[in-house]
């Protein structure tokens, strides 16, 4: 499988939205709860940012879903630090997409001047701990009972790596 990345635009939005907005309604990956409004989104991710990068993933030229780096916090001092968030369409799972592509954007936030970056992921999200984990990451924070979903009260955890 040959994966290929494009940055994703602001007019590429109702995509991303797509495919994100499954994850609010089928999983606990994200603690939206509604599906997400394309003004919402666009806070969530940066167009041709000099730190930050959003992007496609694509698997032998099929969509199979985004990934990108945003602030960890919205302050100067965190600016060598990155959250990295991706996820996948519906159907593409467990095929080696996540931990590629996860290698291609910690090359980017590296190239772009980011020093560390941090993976939070939903305490029960078996799949992302493993990939983070996989990728070597480490888990450096657990916050137990943050959040509810679906009636099930929900742990938060953060992986953390220096790249």
């Amino acid at each position: 499988m040959v994966l290929t990345y494009k940055d994703i635009e602001e007019k590429d939005l109702p995509v991303v939205k797509d495919i994100y907005d499954w994850y609010i309604a089928n999983s606990t990956a994200t603690f939206h709860t509604e599906p997400i409004s394309l003004s919402a989104l666009k806070e969530l991710l940066h167009f041709d940012h000099p730190l930050y990068d959003s992007l496609f993933i694509y698997a032998d030229d099929k969509l199979a879903g985004y990934c990108f780096t945003t602030h960890y916090k919205k302050r100067q001092a965190y600016d060598r630090t990155a959250e990295v968030t991706i996820y996948l369409k519906n159907g593409f799972g467990g095929k080696g997409i996540g931990k590629k592509a996860l290698d291609h954007i910690e090359k980017k936030a590296k190239e772009s001047g980011i020093k560390s970056l941090l993976g939070i992921i939903t305490g029960d999200n078996k799949a992302s701990i493993s990939l983070f984990t996989k990728a070597g990451y480490f888990q450096c924070a657990h916050f137990k009972n943050v959040g509810e979903k679906f009636g099930k009260i929900l742990d938060v955890v953060g992986y953390q790596k220096e790249v």
